[in-house]
């Protein structure tokens, strides 16, 4: 009851606005109240570090905050324990609100500006989705409030989409159909800037490649042995041979997960892990069968066999320009970060420790040009993006100049760095929602420009297969 009548008094402060305006400037204020409260959860969720599949404790502190908010929670959604989505309201339109909640492997680091692991080897928040999954959330419980304060029908929900870092949760939530009656979603992401340029990305398949052998002992008998090492190395040799004649923006990576114990034993099994990534999902699945024959080719020339699992398939971000433009006004309305001194001490001490940066201190403050962008990398919000229009932002939750999946990210996201951008994203994410909710001619619009970006005839076919969700790629 005390943030309504909060929301109360505000609504008669604001003069001269459109009511949009003033539900959005309301809605701000409703949120940097509870900021600390915000904060608190994000933070919390930086020091589980839970990796994909495994956030029990993170999804469930989100869960539970929806809960006390009035949202109906279902969890265990598509098969997958740590899911869940949390609805609130009813009826047209429906805008869906993306929260991650994963960690990566082996990056641990404390909140301090020189590299300081907390635990060797062990998770970190190196991609800020701590505060992902925290500003989504604070931002439909916004908008929860402005539906009840305003009377107006419409439905916000909040996804919980755990392990986005390469085990592609969103793909099995898009297949089981949970966004079928979904008009508008909108997520976001930490960066080193703020910006909502609409961006595609790379579509990317990934495998695990497990060769068999026979073991024998390496120079008594090495005649009886099949290296499956072997296997994987001739793989790997034809593989990059292949990449002569691939098309330009292809990125194939691949890392020797298994390759052996002792140099005097002829290993019978071994692994690699492959990623195929491409713009266009169509030419991803090509070169993934090529990959394939690779595999093939490799064990039948060193008399070993080998088998792939099948880890994730992403689409490429199919970009909204319609809803880009509504997400980067309301970023500019709110402005961008602003440094205290103790950030500003942090900051400088972290800029020092980066390579190459590539933008500014002070550029925390600004807002980046609106234009369509390639990101380099990919993500499992480009399913999403296939079925339902779908827009996203990025803000300043790191040192400008600082790179994802570093220990400076990690540094900085456990920091009033990172949960003041967090806060600025879940102001701009609740505007773009009461947009859209007040204006259905935004919908309209952005859904005629995502039929025609995805062209007649389109039909959304995993790329996953019917595989079920790889609870264990992470154990």
């Amino acid at each position: 009851m005390r943030s309504i009548a909060i929301l109360v008094v505000a609504s008669v402060t604001v003069v001269g606005s459109s009511l949009a305006q003033v539900s959005k400037e309301i809605t701000a204020a409703f949120l940097e109240q509870r900021s600390s409260a915000f904060s608190d959860i994000a933070l919390q969720i930086w020091e589980y570090a839970e990796v994909g599949y495994l956030e029990e404790r993170s999804s469930a502190l989100l869960r539970s905050e929806l809960q006390r908010a009035g949202f109906s929670v279902e969890t265990g959604v598509a098969g997958i324990p740590t899911a869940f989505v949390a609805t609130y309201g009813s009826g047209s339109p429906v805008i869906a609100l993306l929260a991650e909640f994963d960690a990566l492997p082996g990056i641990s680091q404390a909140a301090v500006p020189h590299r300081q692991p907390l635990a060797e080897g062990a998770p970190g928040h190196a991609c800020g989705h701590h505060l992902f999954g925290t500003a989504s959330t604070a931002a439909g419980i916004a908008v929860r409030t402005w539906l009840d304060q305003s009377n107006r029908s419409g439905t916000i929900r909040v996804y919980g989409t755990p392990a986005e870092e390469g085990g592609g949760g969103k793909i099995y939530m898009v297949r089981a159909g949970l966004f079928d009656d979904v008009d508008v979603v909108l997520h976001w992401h930490p960066s080193d800037r703020n910006d909502a340029s609409p961006a595609t990305s790379l579509a990317n398949k990934s495998a695990k490649f497990r060769f068999r052998g026979y073991s024998a002992h390496a120079a008594g008998a090495p005649e009886r042995g099949r290296s499956a090492l072997d296997g994987v190395e001739a793989m790997n040799h034809m593989v990059n041979l292949m990449r002569e004649h691939v098309p330009e923006e292809t990125r194939i990576h691949y890392v020797i997960t298994s390759g052996g114990s002792a140099p005097n034993v002829v290993p019978d099994f071994a692994e690699v892990y492959y990623y195929v990534r491409n713009p266009s999902a169509a030419i991803v699945l090509q070169l993934f069968d090529r990959v394939v024959a690779a595999a093939e080719g490799a064990a039948m020339g060193t008399g070993t066999e080998v088998d792939y699992e099948v880890i994730h398939g992403l689409y490429s971000m199919l970009p909204n320009t319609t809803l880009g433009e509504v997400m980067d006004a309301n970023l500019r309305q709110l402005g961008g970060v602003e440094y205290d001194r103790d950030n500003r001490a942090f900051a400088k001490a972290i800029y020092a420790t980066l390579n190459d940066p590539d933008l500014p201190l002070g550029s925390e403050r600004d807002i980046q040009p609106f234009e369509e962008t390639m990101a380099g990398g990919s993500t499992d919000v480009g399913d999403v993006s296939w079925v339902v229009p779908t827009v996203g932002l990025g803000t300043a939750t790191w040192v400008p100049g600082t790179a994802a999946h570093s220990w400076q990210a990690v540094a900085a996201g456990g920091t009033g760095i990172g949960t003041k951008a967090m806060m600025l994203a879940a102001k701009a994410l609740a505007a773009t929602a009461i947009d859209l909710l007040a204006d259905p001619g935004i919908i309209k619009r952005a859904t005629a420009e995502f039929d025609a970006r995805r062209g007649p005839g389109f039909v959304y076919r995993s790329l996953v297969g019917d595989r079920p969700p790889p609870l264990d790629y992470r154990r």
